[in-house]
């Protein structure tokens, strides 16, 4: 059966039996081409050629074994077994902290629960004492407890927010030293994080307490004032100007992370609320062996990103309620340079039974320059409006791939787009020559209630067009445009309805009328 698409530019290859129409127009199908089937053996032997990039865990837990004897499979089996092999693969490499039994309580360390005194040197003493007994948990009780500066972790150091325990902390920047950190892929010294790691082990956060950046008034404002600073960053990061030397902190106004594990192994973060962040929530830089589990999410300032793995690899996210004023989870590798030159993809992340509040439910990029591959979204839904259900993006500043994509049985409600590929972010960079490499992209079981602009669309570039696609069991009730593909070669699809399902197809009667306009 053909399908009819909007197509431009290049060559598409479809099997296909899609209903793809629109809502809100009649007149869409007087704008498509009928597009050329190749058969599915095709397509299968294709997608065996493209899916051998592996993924380096210390295992090559991805790779072409036994990719000759798939091809006689039907395809969306051998995805799904491809799927299931890779998640397993990645599950059995990821473990998080090991926790430490031994505790100590945090108010025997001067720290008081008044919410006015301050307890950062409560905490660094115990951080100190966790450290000489090589490893502890340090309890913090209900109350509130107001800290003014970091917490800097250390090996083997758990913090456990038991119920109703509060951390707060102070909203102005003086107390917040310059350290070794990134900014939107750029790698600088800035504002410390209120919650930081680098070249740590075994750290972790847990409990049912809350982390509350505090920063509504002071920090939420700096996004006005900051595009000059970001400039400046990133003119340091085309100039390779020596990290070092990149100095911001006070007199620029980049946001520091509320939480941020730089160069760590063996994390769990887990059962914590996260509220009013200064910038982005979660930021997992060049890390690895990571869980993120059960965290809840009221984090609406400006850029409050949920959680975003950058150059990090084998991290598990799972049972998030998030509800952030930007991107749920936002996949990165580096800016530009830096990414190049860092050579550290952010692969092998698993994104699963999470309920999607924000911006955008998960994304990868733009900051994207490393690399991205194997990334597996899986029964996951939205608890209201997202803009884009799941958002691809780069563009020819960036460079670097995204690879092995799968997305499987996700459920949205209402959004903008429901799946957004574009290899022409913002309409940047269209002179550059840093074009991405966008392939193996599988999207299996989605379903949307609205899409009020677009339920797919896949923007290659005529350099680098998107390759090798499959598209099976979409069902979106309204959709104002279906499909819209530009610059993409190899694209499977199999049953969809977009815009409604086709029933029986009506036999001609006197209401047609066919004869009655003639003179």
């Amino acid at each position: 059966m053909s399908c009819c698409l909007k197509l431009r530019q290049k060559n598409y290859c479809l099997n296909s039996s899609a209903t793809i129409g629109s809502n809100n127009s009649r007149n869409q199908h007087q704008n498509i081409y009928i597009v050329k089937i190749k058969t599915l053996l095709w397509v299968t032997a294709y997608m065996a050629s493209c899916l051998s990039t592996q993924a380096k865990t210390g295992n090559n837990i991805y790779s072409a074994n036994n990719e000759a004897s798939n091809i006689s499979m039907p395809l969306v089996s051998s995805i799904e077994a491809k799927r299931v092999h890779l998640r397993d693969s990645i599950l059995a490499h990821i473990s998080g902290a090991k926790i430490a039994q031994k505790m100590l309580l945090i108010r025997k360390f001067g720290a008081k629960n008044d919410g006015k005194t301050d307890c950062r040197a409560a905490f660094a003493k115990a951080i100190k004492k966790a450290t000489a007994m090589k490893g502890a948990k340090i309890v913090v009780p209900a109350g509130t407890y107001y800290i003014q500066g970091p917490i800097v972790l250390s090996d083997h150091v758990c913090l456990e927010l038991q119920k109703g325990a509060t951390l707060k902390f102070a909203p102005e920047a003086k107390y917040y030293p310059v350290v070794n950190t990134s900014w939107e892929g750029t790698f600088l010294y800035n504002y410390s994080p209120f919650i930081y790691a680098w070249g740590c082990h075994d750290v972790a956060i847990v409990g049912e307490g809350t982390i509350d950046g505090n920063a509504t008034a002071t920090f939420a404002t700096w996004r006005s004032k900051q595009q000059e600073c970001k400039k400046l960053s990133r003119k340091m990061n085309h100039e390779a100007v020596p990290v070092k030397e990149r100095h911001f902190g006070d007199g620029h106004w980049l946001r520091p992370q509320l939480i941020q594990l730089y160069n760590c192994k063996n994390i769990t973060i887990e059962g914590v609320k996260i509220t009013n962040s200064p910038f982005w929530c979660i930021h997992l830089l060049k890390s690895e062996n990571i869980i993120c589990r059960n965290l809840r999410y009221d984090a609406k300032l400006a850029n409050n990103d949920g959680i975003d793995p950058e150059c990090s690899r084998n991290v598990l996210i799972e049972g998030v309620e998030f509800n952030n004023g930007d991107d749920n989870v936002a996949i990165k590798s580096g800016r530009d340079n830096d990414g190049w030159e860092a050579e550290m993809p952010s692969e092998n992340v698993i994104i699963r039974n999470c309920r999607f509040k924000g911006l955008h439910g998960v994304v990868i990029g733009s900051e994207m320059s490393a690399g991205v591959r194997n990334i597996i979204v899986e029964n996951c839904h939205t608890a209201g409006y997202c803009k884009r259900g799941i958002f691809i993006k780069t563009n020819p500043d960036r460079g670097g791939f995204v690879e092995n994509v799968f997305v499987k049985n996700c459920e949205f409600d209402e959004v903008e787009d429901l799946f957004y590929v574009t290899s022409r972010y913002a309409g940047e960079g269209l002179g550059n020559h840093h074009f991405s490499t966008v392939r193996n992209i599988f999207v299996d079981g989605v379903k949307c209630n609205v899409a009020k602009a677009a339920a797919i669309v896949l923007q290659g570039t005529e350099s680098k067009p998107i390759t090798n696609v499959s598209i099976e069991q979409i069902e979106v009730k309204k959709a104002k445009i279906g499909l819209s593909f530009e610059n993409v070669i190899g694209v499977n699809m199999g049953t969809c309805h977009i815009g409604g399902k086709v029933g029986t197809p009506s036999q001609i009667t006197p209401k047609d009328k066919l004869f009655e306009n003639e003179k």
